[in-house]
Parts: C-alpha cells; structure tokens; sequence
C-alpha cells in the first residue's frame, strides 16, 4: 500500500518553485503545468499532490518525511534559500526530539509543514 497526500496550494507555481528548487522534488508528469488545478510531485519514493481545487483537503496538514542524513539535507536547503532567519526551536535547524527522532521541519508557502526526521538509534 502507498499513500499519496493531497496538499492544498493558494499559488500553484509558487508551489512548485519551492518544492522542486528548495526541496529536491519533480514534476512527476512532464505536460503538467503551474495553471493545472492538480501536480504530481516526486521525490525518490515520496509523492505528493499539490492542489488548487476547492474541494480537495484544507491549508496546514503536517507530513512526516524520513530521510538518511538530517544535517546535510538542512545544509542544502538552507543553501537554496530555505529562510530559518528568526525561526527557533525545530523550525531553525535539526534537533533531538524527546520521542527518539532527530528532526526539523519546513513550513511550504501554504501552511504545510514537512517534518523531515531519522530515528536517532539508526
């Protein structure tokens, strides 16, 4: 089974900007555009679908996102233009969380929240 998450956008190309030049994603199908009122995104295993349609789920859902090097992936993020000025706590770089789980989170233009993790045993 595979789930794939449906995130509300208000500006579709705004979107796509950030999740494919700061957080590594792409355009899943080639003919999508920024005027299309659903795209598919992917990065390695992770999908998600961006939307404008009313319908189609609220602002601020929050996604788990496990990858293998915490730090790094912030360093480059940081490094693409990801704006951590003025943000503290797991919102301003990556910390050990008490639940066994090094983490930072990335809010997206939208009010979604990527919490990208690795369990801290690994």
């Amino acid at each position: 089974m595979k789930v794939i998450p449906i995130m509300k956008c208000k500006d579709m190309k705004e979107s796509l900007f950030f999740y494919t030049n700061v957080l590594d994603f792409e355009i899943e199908y080639p003919d999508s555009r920024a005027d299309d009122p659903v795209v598919t995104i992917i990065n390695d295993e992770a999908e998600i679908e961006l939307s404008t349609m009313s319908g189609d789920s609220l602002f601020g859902c929050a996604l788990n996102v496990r990858v293998d090097d915490v730090d790094e992936l912030f360093k480059k993020y940081v490094k693409r233009g990801l704006d951590v000025s003025g943000l503290g706590g797991v919102h301003g770089g990556p910390l050990d969380q008490t639940w066994g789980m090094r983490e930072f989170y990335v809010n997206d233009p939208n009010g979604n929240t990527l919490r990208f993790g690795k369990p801290i045993d690994e």
